[in-house]
This record gives C-alpha cells, structure tokens and sequence, in this order.
C-alpha cells in the first residue's frame, strides 16, 4: 500500500480532560503511523483566532497567524479525518468557526478578480472521513433525524470545496458504553488508520 498524507482535526473543544474523540484520533493516528503513512495533528481546541462576523472579512482579512499552519496541513493531507462530539444535533462552535477561517477564498476555492469563484474548488483529490461521537444511539440519529449536520457538513462544506469521497463514523451511546464497547471501537478506529481510510 501506498504510503498516504492524512491530517487529523480534533474538533473536541474541551482541553481540561481526555475525551473519547481524543482516545479515537490517538488510535487511528498509531493504525496508520504503524502502516507507513505520515500523520500530521490539528487541534482546534488549542488554537488561537476570532470567529468571522461579515462577508467582508472572510473575502478580505488575512487568515489568522494562528490558523496558516492548520490551513498549510489541510492542502498537504491527501486525506483528512474529523473527530467531534454531536452537541445540539451538531459539531461545536468552536470546530464550525474553525472551518469557517481556513475555507477562505484562494484556498478552498478560487478568488478572481476581487471575487471567489464557487465553481473551481481548491481541495479537490482528497477524502474525508468524519468520525462523530454523540449520546443518543446512532441508528436512531442516522434514521432518525436523517444525520442532518452530517450530511450538511458533507454537502455544503467538505464536498463545497472539493473534499470526496467523505465516510462517516457514528459513534453512539457515549455515556453507556459497555464494558468492551470502548476498546472495540479504538480497535476499528486502528484499522480505518491502517488503511487510511
């Protein structure tokens, strides 16, 4: 197997303690280095920068000197893998705000002539894997309530500029688990790394 570029964004906004989406990047990070492929890590928790509060700012501001290394990660990765938790049917504010800096025009997709162009996406050729941990059983918000975030996330953001094919992991009854529920699903998260998938 090729050796493949694979970016990690760890969207868990809480830096005070180790969650399950912080267990789950970890393992898929040593499934893959283990594999031969180059593994690089974003934070978001860990990084500083405003959120964006007009049209005008995202087009014009200069990304912040907080985000260029995340957004230098993001064009190298081959392939990019999500973790968050589902909080109010939907990633956190912070991992949202996130994608709103780094998928600026010139970047995410192309700017001409003052403008961005919505037609000539910047990130084509990668994948994604968005891995979602939430309290409520998976079936039930995957059938449910359809995965609406999840899919908006696939739709208008990652495949909006260019990232697919995209793959899910839902990851349900975080609260509950029993007792080898934990280690079954590092276990899967390890061989998704493996195969850089």
């Amino acid at each position: 197997m090729t050796a493949k570029r694979i970016v990690l964004i760890q969207g868990h906004p809480d830096t005070t303690v180790a969650h399950l989406c912080h267990a789950l990047a970890a393992a898929y990070a040593a499934g893959a280095e283990d594999a031969g492929h180059i593994v690089r890590s974003v934070k978001v928790a860990e990084l500083d920068f405003p959120l964006l509060r007009s049209q005008q700012a995202w087009e014009q501001d200069a990304l912040p000197s907080g985000l260029q290394q995340a957004q230098a990660d993001i064009r190298w990765a081959e392939h990019i893998v999500l973790f968050f938790p589902l909080w109010l049917g939907d990633m956190p504010a912070l991992l949202k705000g996130f994608l709103e800096q780094v998928a600026r025009p010139g970047f995410a997709f192309e700017h001409e002539a003052g403008r961005a162009t919505f037609t000539k996406k910047g990130l084509k050729g990668r994948s994604a894997r968005v891995v979602v941990t939430m309290g409520m059983p998976a079936l039930i918000y995957r059938w449910y309530f359809r995965a609406h975030s999840i899919k908006s996330l696939e739709r208008n953001i990652l495949g909006f500029i260019g990232i697919a094919p995209v793959h899910t992991t839902l990851i349900g009854m975080v609260g509950d688990f029993k007792a080898n529920d934990g280690s079954r699903w590092l276990a899967k998260l390890r061989r998704l790394g493996e195969r850089a998938q």
